[in-house]
């Protein structure tokens, strides 16, 4: 188990001597140059009840996003189709929930799982709560990862959200993993926390009984109308601090360059890249936010000499079944 001390030692040390350790660590446990490219549908938007202080979403709040009700399979599987041809191997959808409730709108987003699965992309959902038996009718569908974040630190998680605890966060999880689907969580800086709260949220998800397989850094992109929508802006250093951390107290997970890229510049992506980031989101949009296109991913790629990840590449390292082969889905 990780303590605060311990995690200090890693996060304080002079960025390039940090850097320098992170990619050492990434070469070990990684291709190096290798990055995964996903893509992020939002299936159903706005209208959320809860008070997430950086969430254009929630319905209490006043923003330009327009609430849609859930999609249907076709619409979803045609721009699931779309992401694949423009390089992503793995598609996730998001719907703006609470807690997902055993009724019709679930029975389309397992539908929804199934289709998408049999184009052999790996499928990611981020729906909130989950029960075990919830997360069990996800992974019979073929469900490859679940997102849930973290978001900070517990200490400072009541400052972000009041409508569910920190427990509540992890206790879904718990529900994921005993469903053997993959885990992805990570977290947001630039919402007043400080650095003790950055690394607390390493922490949580360092002393996980198991490393999540994927870690999302995101840079809060402040939206007009919520509660962090006058936020400084990040320096982009201190995202690198993360990442490198990241890297180097979870070696395995994909540790993930999330929202906030559309600002970074191609160089200062090469250096997250350096310091162990190995996974992106392309298209035009992170949900409701402004993202970088697919055409511009493809001439960064070429240009830095970076690959995209296979599918399942993680599950067949591990002699592993993925869910397109199990015939139980």
């Amino acid at each position: 188990m990780y303590t605060l001390d311990d995690i200090r030692t890693i996060y304080e040390q002079p960025l390039l001597p940090l850097v320098l350790n992170a990619a050492l660590v990434h070469q070990q446990h990684h291709k190096f140059g290798e990055v995964q490219i996903s893509s992020l549908l939002s299936i159903k938007t706005g209208g959320c009840s809860e008070d997430c202080a950086y969430c254009p979403q929630a319905a209490r709040y006043h923003t330009d996003v327009k609430v849609h009700a859930l999609m249907q399979v076709d619409e979803v599987l045609e721009a699931a189709k779309n992401a694949k041809a423009g390089g992503a191997s793995r598609f996730c959808m998001g719907a703006a929930w609470r807690e997902v409730r055993d009724n019709r709108d679930f029975d389309r987003v397992l539908d929804m799982v199934k289709a998408v699965n049999r184009l052999e992309m790996e499928v990611c959902c981020t729906l909130g709560m989950l029960t075990e038996s919830q997360a069990a009718k996800l992974a019979d569908a073929g469900l490859y990862a679940y997102n849930h974040n973290v978001d900070t630190s517990e200490s400072h998680y009541e400052h972000i959200i009041t409508t569910r605890t920190y427990e509540d966060r992890l206790r879904t999880l718990g529900n994921v993993r005993k469903a053997g689907i993959s885990v992805c969580s990570g977290g947001i800086i630039g919402m007043g926390e400080t650095n003790e709260d950055r690394m607390g949220m390493l922490m949580t998800l360092a002393n996980l009984p198991e490393h999540p397989e994927s870690v999302p850094i995101n840079v809060l992109v402040p939206v007009r109308g919520t509660t962090l929508a006058k936020s400084m802006k990040v320096p982009f250093y201190d995202l690198v601090r993360m990442i490198a951390t990241a890297r180097i107290l979870m070696p395995n997970a994909a540790v993930r360059l999330s929202a906030g890229r559309l600002e970074l510049s191609m160089a200062e992506q090469a250096l997250c890249f350096m310091a162990g980031a190995n996974s992106i989101f392309a298209g035009d949009k992170l949900l409701t936010t402004p993202n970088p296109e697919f055409n511009e991913d493809k001439q960064m790629f070429e240009i830095l000499g970076l690959t995209s990840k296979a599918a399942f590449a993680d599950v067949h390292k591990k002699g592993m079944v993925p869910a397109t082969e199990n015939e139980s889905c």
